[in-house]
């Protein structure tokens, strides 16, 4: 009888557990990826570019998604904070990381020994915007174009330095790429930020500087500067009568910083699949696209293997320039 009841409780606690099982099993499809908020980081302060990007993509992807995108800023060391963050979060599509060329090629061009590698970290979800850059002059210096900059600085060597918002940033490597394009050298002097950079070349304490074209329209539009050339593959859809470096006379040219959204290396397939249509719906929505332009960038999409192909061709053309030009990090 005891070997019998034994029997019994062992069948029962069979049936149990295969119940268990096949409830577990019906929860975990019920709750689909995402369950829960997914967690976007932007790793600059809020109000920049990337922080404005962040915000509108991430609530669109939130809307298609069928969950709130939420951003958080973790600001630190060009990036490498919230690039860290993310790169050591687990692989499950719920951190997720905004971010531009300088966490994945200008860094590691700078810095052998980051805390996080730009290909084996993370998972690339897409390319969603490109941050044009333009070629500023002072509304006095006599020069109205890039040919007439390069005769300039030909004719007078060693006369005239250029700004930049920041020693090793996107900026300064598009800079010194044009000077190694058009075989001119300027001496560099790295501000700290956009507006004291932008204030000295309206002041004329400086003749030239390189900028983004969202800090830029403004002082343009008011006529205070002039722009020379944006560097990019194409015009910027704010200055349609500005010429692109390649226009000027170098064809192929293209040096502009980009924006991509990557979560943690690891991200099983079906996340990745739900993420990366979602994110391409956003990056085709009309209003998205109005809305970068409008805040002085260019909408921009590439998949995921465009953006992996991206970093590895940009990687050693950044460690290049970066030896040539002895850029550090700041």
């Amino acid at each position: 009888m005891t070997q019998h009841m034994t029997r019994r409780n062992a069948g029962a606690i069979l049936v149990m557990a295969a119940i268990a099982a096949t409830g577990s099993l019906h929860t975990a499809h019920a709750q689909a990826y995402p369950a829960k908020p997914v967690q976007l980081i932007v790793p600059f302060p809020p109000g920049g570019a990337v922080d404005i990007v962040g915000r509108l993509v991430g609530k669109k992807l939130g809307d298609r998604l069928g969950q709130p995108v939420v951003i958080e800023n973790k600001a630190g060391a060009g990036t490498i904070v919230g690039a860290s963050f993310v790169a050591n979060a687990p692989a499950d599509g719920y951190t997720l990381l905004i971010s531009s060329g300088s966490t994945f090629t200008a860094n590691p061009a700078l810095n052998a020994r980051l805390p996080y590698d730009p290909v084996k970290s993370f998972d690339p979800i897409g390319m969603v915007a490109r941050v044009p850059l333009v070629l500023l002059a002072n509304g006095e210096v006599p020069v109205n174009n890039l040919r007439q900059l390069i005769s300039a600085v030909q004719a007078t060597p060693g006369k005239y330095v250029y700004g930049s918002f920041g020693s090793g940033t996107t900026g300064h490597f598009a800079a010194e790429l044009v000077w190694a394009a058009t075989g001119i050298k300027l001496l560099h002097v790295p501000y700290r930020g956009s507006a004291p950079a932008m204030s000295d070349l309206i002041g004329g304490q400086i003749p030239f500087t390189i900028d983004t074209v969202a800090a830029a329209l403004p002082q343009l539009k008011a006529g205070k500067i002039k722009a020379i050339a944006v560097t990019g593959e194409s015009r910027a859809t704010q200055l349609p009568n500005v010429p692109t470096v390649a226009e000027s006379g170098f064809p192929g040219f293209s040096a502009d910083s980009w924006l991509a959204i990557v979560g943690p290396h690891g991200l099983p397939a079906e996340v990745k699949a739900t993420l990366q249509k979602a994110l391409a719906e956003v990056a085709a929505d009309g209003e998205t696209r109005d809305k970068l332009v409008a805040s002085g960038l260019q909408a921009a999409w590439e998949p995921a293997n465009a953006v992996a192909a991206r970093i590895d061709d940009e990687l050693p053309r950044m460690r290049a320039i970066a030896q040539r030009a002895n850029i550090k990090a700041q």
